[in-house]
């Protein structure tokens, strides 16, 4: 069994990141602003958790800087090395800048160009593979091995769990007596951390995952309390470009085990329907990823326990502009 992430590694975490990764605020979601726009209200209030106002556009700045910076000066100087379908290449490629190293990305040729060219606009080489998230992963071994670089894993360690897991202590700070924080799950970066954060710093509050139906290997790991790999023909059918990795990390898995209290799936309309909700309510801009949550709490409340204040982590919001035009031709035709 790994050593558990503590608290006080999170609150270390906190400080690190402290002036480069942002304490995002979180808003709440106006009933009246609902009631305006034809959509039913839940018997809950819903806060949105706005990592899409961090630098980089979402919340993987938190984990990647927790990690880099605990490099040595000679691995610094040997550059960092990650594989990402766009935001956390985005997160070490902003890390790496601010700590003076080269960042290279093993990207898939799938990802948004929004997030591409947002990657190499921070100074990182990209190298693109193939779809699968194994593929990409494969082929930045390989160049780890070939130039030094120093890995710099999309989930799957203590330092990226801590970094990430800052945003639940963010959460459970705000919002006191917060009953229910659901989160993303893809790798499980995100959602370890926070259930870990919120579980040691408010016991009583619960803490769910959301993922896509097409891409639900996360909820059939923790319902059979076994790791499952998904192919990637099937995990990238979703929109949620963020969430089609194929298992959760092994790390990740044993802190969703311990900490979280459910998880539920979403399909691809609702995704769609979330983030006109979001658009026509909110000032945010909310990516497909970013929006399954709030979809959970709209669309599968009765799935989730009966509670009176939610929060949502909306993960990011590097939408494509084409994909903002057709979401907001849709609320318009409406």
């Amino acid at each position: 069994m790994s050593e558990f992430v503590t608290l006080e590694e999170i609150r270390a975490a906190q400080q690190r990141i402290t002036g480069v990764a942002v304490r995002t605020p979180l808003y709440r979601v106006e009933r009246a602003r609902l009631r305006m726009a034809k959509i039913e209200e839940p018997e809950f209030d819903i806060y949105i958790k706005a990592e899409s106002e961090q630098p980089i556009g979402s919340f993987k700045l938190r984990g990647a800087y927790n990690m880099v910076s605990h490099l040595s000066p000679a691995a610094l100087k040997r550059g960092v090395i990650t594989y990402s379908s766009g935001n956390h290449a985005q997160g070490v490629a902003y890390a790496a800048r601010a700590l003076g190293a080269k960042a290279v990305i093993v990207m898939p040729n799938n990802a948004p160009e929004v997030k591409k060219a947002a990657t190499r606009a921070l100074g990182a080489e990209i190298v693109e593979v193939g779809a699968a998230s194994s593929e990409r992963k494969l082929k930045a071994e390989e160049l780890e091995e070939k130039f030094g670089y120093s890995m710099i894993p999309p989930y799957d360690h203590p330092h990226i769990i801590a970094g990430q897991a800052t945003c639940g202590l963010e959460i459970v700070e705000q919002l006191p007596g917060v009953d229910l924080v659901l989160s993303p799950v893809s790798g499980g970066g995100l959602l370890s951390g926070i259930a870990t954060a919120v579980k040691l710093a408010s016991p009583g509050t619960q803490v769910w995952g959301a993922e896509p139906a097409l891409a639900a290997d996360a909820k059939e790991s923790f319902e059979t309390k076994t790791l499952v790999e998904w192919p990637a023909t099937k995990t990238t059918r979703t929109i949620g470009d963020g969430l089609r990795t194929q298992s959760l990390g092994a790390l990740n898995f044993e802190h969703v085990l311990r900490y979280v209290d459910g998880i539920v799936a979403i399909t691809e309309e609702e995704i769609f329907a979330a983030m006109r909700v979001m658009l026509a309510v909110t000032k945010l801009i909310p990516e497909p990823s970013g929006a399954v949550t709030l979809a959970a709490a709209l669309y599968h409340a009765h799935e989730l326990p009966k509670v009176k204040k939610v929060a949502v982590v909306l993960s990011g919001g590097n939408l494509e502009p084409a994909l903002k035009e057709r979401l907001v031709a849709e609320m318009a035709a409406h």
